[in-house]
C-alpha cells in the first residue's frame, strides 16, 4: 500500500536558506584558493569541502523533518555518516580540480560534475539511511533528472562565480556572488525536491523484528535534530571563522591589492614587453606591450611555452641556456641586456633587447623578462652600416670594408698556412661610354657588372667596389691556378654584350693578380701589387690578367717617373714634331706630309710615342699636347707657305679622348684662326674608335667638314671596321695600315685585301694613301691597283721641319724641270 506525505513549508525555506548559506560560504572561501600556496591553501580546501558538505547534509535532513510521513522514520547512522563523507570528499576534490584552473573551461565542467556527484551521492545515501516498515520506490525519469538539475545549475553557479570573481571590479560583484550562491542552492535544494519526487514509499506492514533489529544502529528524529544543530553549529562556526581571518586579512589584502593593481597598471601600460614564466618555460604573465610586438592576445598565449615566440633556429640553444642558467647560478646575466632574436605570430623574425630578472617561491624559479622591439634600431643601424661600408650605387663593399676583411683573411690564412689571391679589375673604355653615352648608361653598366662577378664567389670570398670601374676580388684559400681560372672566365663572362635601353654595350676588363705571402703580408700592400699587375695587363693591350712579378714595380717606377717627365715636357718645350711626307704614286710629288710628336726627354734621350702617347691618354695629358700638336703643325705649314714652297697638306692624328671635347671643335677654329693655315690643307686623321659613336661624332665631322678641313680615317681595316663609316662619315681619305703593305708582295690575301680597299675607295672618290711602303716592289704593286699615295721608309723617314723643306725646295726643282722638259 503506497503511504501518504507532505511537507512542513517552514523547514523547506528553512532548508533552502541552508544551501544557499553553505553556498555562499563556500564558493567564497574556494575562492582563497587561488590566491593561497602550501598549507594554507590545504586549510581553505578542506574548510570549503566541509563547508558545503554539511551544508548540502543539513539541506538534506532538515528537508527531511520537513517531510511527514504515515509511519514512523529512523535514520542509519553509518549511513548518515557516510553520507557526510560522501558529500564533503566530492566537494573537496571538485574544489581542487576547479581551483586550479580557474580560467579553463574544462577544469570547471569536471568541478561541476563532482559537485553534483557529491549531491546526488548524499541524497541517494541519505535516502537508504530511513529505517521504516516501507519501502522506495524512485520514478527512473525523475531520478535522472534529479541528478541532471544538480549538474547544470552547479555548472552554472561555478560558471558565474568564478566570471564574477575574474572580473571582481565590477559593480555590484557582491550581489553577483550571491546570485552564484542562490544558483549553488538551486542546485542542492532541486536535486533533493526532485529526488524527492522520484520516490513512492510502499508499505510492507509492521514487522517489529525488523525495528528492533535496527534500534541500535539507527537514530531518530530528535537524534538527527540535534546532529543537524551540531552540524550547523560547525557551518556558522566555519562562516564565522573564515569571515574573521578575512578581516584580519582584508586590510593588508587590500595593500597587497593596491600595490599589485598599481605594479600591474606600471606593467600593462609599459612600452616594453614584460613577460613571467616559470622555471619551465610557461608563460604566466602577458602585458599589453607584448601583445603589440609578439602579436598575440593575453588568452592566447598564457599557458604556452616561451618556445612560441623564439625562432625555430634558436629554440635548442635557448631551452639548453635557460637549464643552464638555474643549475649555474642566476647572477651571470640578471639585469644585463642581450640582442636576440623573437618571433612574431604571423611568422615575422625581428631583432630584441632581452633584459632578465628571476623571483624565488616556495623554491619555485619564475623568470621575469623586459623584452624591447629594436627592430627598428637596427635597420638604422644597418644603413648607418651600409652607408659606412657599402658603396651606395652597387651596395658591394667599400675599400673601408675591403681593407677590414682583407686584413682579417690576411690573419687567418697567417694562421692556417694558407694562401690567398688578391683580383684587382679594371673595366677597359669605360670612361668613354661613360662620356659618351652619360652617367646613367655607365652606373646601370657597373651595377651589372658587379652581378656578372658576383656570380664568381662564394660564401668566404668577397667582391667590392674600389671607386669608380675598379672592383677587388678576395680568394681566400685560393693558390695560381685557381685564380688564373677564375680571371679568365671573369674576362669571358664581361665579353659578353650589355643590354640598357637601346644600346648594347661591348666592355672588356684588365685583371691584376697578387698573392699573398709571396707578393706581400699587408692589405695595403697586397691591393697596391695587384694594381700594378693590372696596369701591366692595360700595356699588354688590355682584356688580360697578369700575375704580380717583382720587376713590375720598376716598370711602375719607370711609367711614374715618365708621367711626372711628361708634364714637364710641354712647359719645358722637351716636344718636337717630325714630319713624314705623303708621295703622290705616279708623279712622286710631296702632297703633304704627316706630323709625328717626338720627346726629346734631357735624361732619357728620346722616348718612343709608344710608350708616352698611351700615357698621356690615360692621365690627360694628351688633350693638351694634341691641341700643341695642331697648333705647331699648323704654324709650319703656314711657314712653309710663306717661305715660298707650294701649299702641302697637313695631316695631324686627333686621339679619341681630344675629339670628345666639347671645345674640340672651337679649339681647331681658334687654331686656324690664330695660324691663318687654309682650312683646304689641314687635314684630321681620325681613328676608328673615334667613329665608332656615330651619334655623337656625325655632328662633330659634320661642323669640320663645313669649315674646309679633310677628314681621313687612319689604319682602315685594323679595327672594328665597318663600310657604315664609309656611307655616313664625310671622309676624304682612307689610310692602308702598314701590317697590310708589309706583305702586299708576299701573301695573296693581304694583297686582295690591299686591292679591295683601293677599289671601293675609287669607286667612293676618296683618295687612298698606302703607310708603311719600304720597297718599290710594293709601290709598283699599289701603281698597279690605282693607289693615289704612299708615305714610308722608300721616300723618307720621318724628319725635322727643316729636312721637310729641303724635300720640298728638292720637289720644286725637279717640278721645274718637268716643266722645262715639257717645252
Amino acid at each position: 500500500m503506497e503511504l501518504t506525505s507532505y511537507y512542513n513549508i517552514t523547514l523547506v525555506f528553512i532548508s533552502i536558506l541552508i544551501a544557499v548559506i553553505a553556498s555562499y560560504a563556500s564558493l567564497n572561501i574556494v575562492s582563497r584558493l587561488r590566491r593561497s600556496s602550501g598549507m594554507v591553501r590545504y586549510i581553505w580546501l578542506t574548510a570549503g569541502a566541509f563547508s558545503l558538505g554539511f551544508g548540502i547534509w543539513s539541506m538534506h535532513f532538515i528537508a527531511m523533518l520537513a517531510h511527514h510521513l504515515s509511519i514512523p522514520v529512523m535514520y542509519d547512522t553509518f549511513l548518515v555518516v557516510l553520507s557526510i563523507v560522501l558529500a564533503v570528499v566530492a566537494c573537496a576534490i571538485a574544489f581542487a580540480i576547479v581551483s586550479i584552473g580557474l580560467n579553463r573551461g574544462l577544469f570547471i565542467f569536471i568541478g561541476a560534475a563532482f559537485i553534483s556527484a557529491g549531491i546526488a551521492l548524499m541524497h541517494y545515501v541519505g535516502m537508504e539511511a530511513m529505517v521504516m516498515d516501507a519501502a522506495i520506490i524512485y520514478d527512473p525519469l525523475l531520478f535522472v533528472l534529479s541528478i541532471i538539475i544538480a549538474f547544470v545549475a552547479s555548472l552554472a553557479a561555478l560558471y558565474l562565480f568564478f566570471y564574477f570573481e575574474k572580473n571582481a571590479n565590477q559593480k555590484y560583484t557582491h550581489l553577483k556572488k550571491i546570485a552564484s550562491s542562490l544558483v549553488m542552492g538551486a542546485a542542492i535544494s532541486g536535486m533533493h525536491f526532485t529526488g524527492m519526487a522520484a520516490a513512492t514509499y510502499e508499505s510492507m506492514g509492521i514487522d517489529h523484528n525488523h525495528a528492533h533489529a535496527h534500534s541500535s544502529a539507527a537514530i531518530n528524529t530528535t537524534v538527527m535534530g540535534f546532529s543537524i544543530g551540531i552540524g550547523m553549529f560547525l557551518l556558522l562556526t566555519i562562516i564565522l571563522a573564515s569571515t574573521f581571518l578575512d578581516r584580519r586579512f582584508q586590510q593588508k589584502t587590500d595593500q597587497l591589492q593596491f600595490l599589485d593593481n598599481m605594479y600591474q597598471s606600471i606593467i600593462m601600460t609599459a612600452n616594453d614587453a614584460i613577460v613571467l614564466a616559470d622555471s619551465n618555460g610557461n608563460i604566466i604573465a602577458w602585458n599589453n606591450a607584448a601583445e603589440a610586438i609578439f602579436y598575440y592576445k593575453e588568452n592566447e598565449i598564457i599557458g604556452k611555452n616561451l618556445d612560441v615566440i623564439i625562432p625555430v633556429n634558436y629554440r635548442k640553444a635557448h631551452n639548453k641556456g635557460l637549464k643552464d642558467f638555474i643549475a649555474s647560478g642566476k647572477e651571470q646575466i640578471i639585469g644585463k641586456s642581450v640582442e636576440l632574436e623573437g618571433l612574431r605570430k604571423n611568422g615575422e623574425v625581428f631583432s630584441i633587447e632581452l633584459t632578465l630578472s628571476t623571483l624565488t617561491n616556495d623554491e619555485n624559479t619564475y623568470f621575469s623578462g623586459i623584452i624591447r622591439d629594436i627592430s627598428e634600431r637596427k635597420k638604422n643601424e644597418k644603413k648607418i652600416t651600409e652607408l659606412v661600408y657599402r658603396d651606395p650605387l652597387t651596395n658591394l663593399p667599400n675599400r673601408r670594408f675591403l681593407n677590414n676583411y682583407l686584413s682579417l683573411s690576411i690573419e687567418q690564412a697567417a694562421i692556417n698556412h694558407q694562401s690567398l689571391a688578391v683580383l684587382f679589375i679594371d673595366l677597359d673604355r669605360f670612361k668613354y661610354i661613360n662620356d659618351t653615352l652619360g652617367h646613367s648608361v655607365g652606373d646601370h653598366l657597373l651595377v651589372e657588372v658587379s652581378k656578372r662577378m658576383s656570380k664568381y664567389i662564394e660564401k668566404k670570398d668577397m667582391l667590392a667596389r674600389q671607386g669608380g670601374d675598379e672592383y677587388i676580388l678576395i680568394f681566400p684559400q685560393m693558390n695560381h691556378q685557381h685564380a688564373a681560372k677564375i680571371s679568365q672566365q671573369i674576362l669571358d663572362e664581361l665579353l659578353m654584350p650589355f643590354h640598357f635601353e637601346d644600346n648594347e654595350l661591348f666592355i672588356s676588363a684588365s685583371i691584376g693578380i697578387s698573392m699573398y705571402p709571396e707578393d706581400g703580408g699587408e692589405a695595403d700592400l697586397l691591393v697596391k701589387n695587384a694594381d700594378t699587375a693590372m696596369y701591366r695587363a692595360k700595356d699588354n693591350g688590355k682584356n688580360n690578367y697578369q700575375f704580380f712579378t717583382s720587376d713590375m714595380n720598376d716598370l711602375m717606377a719607370k711609367k711614374m717617373r715618365l708621367e711626372i717627365g711628361l708634364r714637364k715636357a710641354v712647359i719645358n718645350n722637351e716636344l718636337e714634331l717630325y714630319y713624314q711626307p705623303q708621295i703622290h704614286v705616279n708623279t712622286g710629288h710631296i702632297k703633304g706630309v704627316e706630323a709625328l710628336i717626338r720627346w726629346n726627354h734631357p735624361k732619357m734621350g728620346t722616348v718612343s710615342p709608344a710608350e708616352f702617347i698611351p700615357l698621356a691618354e690615360e692621365t690627360g695629358l694628351i688633350i693638351q699636347i694634341g691641341n700643341w700638336v695642331i697648333e705647331t703643325a699648323c704654324r709650319q705649314a703656314k711657314e712653309w707657305e710663306i717661305q715660298g714652297y707650294a701649299p702641302v697638306r697637313m695631316s695631324i692624328n686627333i686621339s679619341a679622348r681630344q675629339f670628345q671635347q666639347t671645345s674640340f671643335v672651337d679649339t681647331v677654329m681658334e687654331i686656324i684662326e690664330n695660324t691663318k693655315i687654309d682650312p683646304q690643307y689641314l687635314e684630321l686623321e681620325l681613328t676608328e674608335t673615334i667613329v665608332q659613336d656615330p651619334v655623337y661624332a656625325i655632328p662633330v665631322l659634320n661642323q669640320l667638314k663645313e669649315m674646309g678641313i679633310k677628314l681621313s680615317l687612319d689604319d682602315f681595316g685594323t679595327g672594328y671596321s665597318s663600310l657604315s663609316y664609309l656611307k655616313s662619315f664625310p671622309l676624304d681619305t682612307l689610310k692602308i695600315d702598314r701590317s697590310f703593305i708589309s706583305t702586299v708582295n708576299e701573301s695573296g690575301k693581304d694583297a686582295a685585301i690591299v686591292k679591295t680597299i683601293i677599289n671601293m675607295a675609287n669607286s667612293l672618290d676618296l683618295n687612298v694613301i698606302a703607310e708603311g711602303v719600304e720597297t718599290n716592289e710594293q709601290l709598283l704593286s699599289l701603281k698597279q691597283d690605282g693607289c693615289d699615295e704612299y708615305q714610308g721608309y722608300l721616300f723618307s723617314k720621318p724628319v725635322k721641319a727643316l729636312e721637310v723643306q729641303e724635300l720640298l725646295q728638292k720637289c720644286m726643282e725637279e717640278k721645274s724641270l718637268e716643266q722645262i722638259a715639257e717645252v
